[in-house]
């Protein structure tokens, strides 16, 4: 198949929208921080809304607020081909994780609308709300519901740690949506995002096309023992819940090590009363596990729960711990797969095949549509992160790709 070969995004308008969104919410490192359902979300969404509709796309929301900007194609019986991402980030977030899917998509769209380009199919921007959990748990939340993973009641029960819902948070910024989440499909999804490791900018390639995501588990553990004072509890006798904690944290890295590809990290403990002169009557901490085989990660629970058992009853403390979310090891749709393949080789560009490392809201709409990823390098593998840095020609790269891949399966409709 070839497709129309001289559509060319424009990188300075490209990079200029990365620039100008980073505002909502920058950080003084140059970061953002741009959590879900926050006031800076509303900001980033109405922007984006606007940006959308100078296009003449339409712009829908769905009840979770999952947002919608569609152009119209010649054939109305072929269903959209969308492409897109999140524009929220991490508390201490950088400027590309997420929102370069969103802006490269938007630079697509907006070639199409200057060159006049009509598509066979319709061509939409996705924007996932709640992508990356750090604000409401777990990840990909609203992509999830969507897809069917979790019911919308699921969803808008969820509770920061301020106790703020979810509903009452999508409400307040003014993005709940009427359409029913998961009411319209696509013929396909790409969803253009940086790496998040190093092993492109290592490798001196410029593309990554994405064959999968890896498994991923995430857990939630609270330990109890007593409160008691420094100085006046003799150490034999003390139920130090952080004690328990700093164990079970050496031991979740041990587990990772023993499993080839695994991945094991504790990123959040909160210490109860955490006052210097009080033995720690209570810790909370999450745990997240990951490997590209869900058997392997069977293996790893089984060894996480058996070894935390064994020390919160040598420590003679209380436990607590439950799985709260598990996204399966997915696999990629081969004809998408190619169509990205084929985009890195038009515009010319070294490449490599790469499974994800990272969850991705493509990970949950693979359910329910053909979907794929294409990655661009980010410096030193740095992500989650305020250093967070993908150059201009990268990010002009991987919107190049996008566009061209969208082109290439749109041909295969006609």
């Amino acid at each position: 198949m070839t497709t129309l070969t001289n559509l060319a995004i424009n990188p300075q308008r490209l990079w200029d929208s990365l620039m100008e969104t980073a505002r909502f919410g920058g950080t003084a490192k140059g970061g953002i921080r741009r959590l879900t359902l926050t006031d800076e979300d509303r900001q980033v969404r109405d922007w984006f809304k606007a940006a959308c509709e100078a296009v003449g796309c339409t712009v829908t929301v769905d009840e979770v607020g999952n947002m919608f900007a569609r152009r119209p194609g010649k054939r109305g019986d072929l269903q959209p081909i969308a492409m897109g991402s999140h524009l929220d980030t991490q508390p201490t977030g950088g400027k590309f994780d997420g929102v370069l899917g969103v802006l490269g998509a938007l630079e697509a769209m907006r070639t199409l609308h200057d060159m006049s380009y009509e598509t066979n199919a319709p061509i939409e921007i996705v924007n996932w709300t709640n992508e990356e959990g750090s604000r409401f748990a777990p990840a990909m939340l609203a992509s999830g519901v969507f897809a069917g993973v979790f019911p919308p009641e699921f969803a808008y029960s969820r509770e920061d740690r301020d106790g703020k819902r979810f509903v009452d948070e999508l409400e307040r910024i003014g993005y709940r949506g009427t359409e029913k989440a998961g009411a319209r499909s696509f013929g396909a999804m790409f969803e253009l995002h940086i790496e998040q490791g190093p092993i492109l900018e290592d490798e001196g390639r410029m593309i990554g096309v994405v064959t999968g995501v890896q498994g991923m588990r995430w857990y939630e553990v609270t330990v109890t023992g007593q409160e008691s004072h420094t100085g006046a509890t003799p150490m034999y006798l003390r139920k130090n819940a952080l004690l328990g904690a700093a164990r079970a944290i050496e031991m979740i890295n041990a587990v990772a090590l023993e499993h080839p590809s695994a991945v094991g990290s504790v990123g959040l403990i909160e210490n109860k009363p955490n006052s210097r002169n009080v033995v720690p009557g209570e810790v909370f901490f999450t745990v997240d596990f990951r490997h590209p085989d869900e058997a392997v990660l069977d293996v790893i629970e089984a060894k996480f729960r058996e070894r935390l058992a064994a020390i919160m009853a040598e420590l003679k403390l209380g436990c607590e711990e439950k799985r709260i979310w598990n996204s399966p090891a997915v696999k990629f749709a081969t004809d998408l797969i190619d169509c990205v393949s084929l985009g890195a080789d038009r515009a010319g560009y070294a490449k490599r095949e790469m499974v994800s490392g990272a969850g991705h809201d493509a990970a949950y709409i693979a359910r329910v549509a053909p979907t794929t990823m294409i990655f661009v390098p980010c410096l030193g593998g740095i992500s989650h992160n305020e250093a967070e840095s993908t150059t201009f020609d990268e990010c002009a790269a991987g919107a190049q790709v996008l566009l061209n891949a969208i082109l290439e399966y749109d041909s295969r409709l006609g």
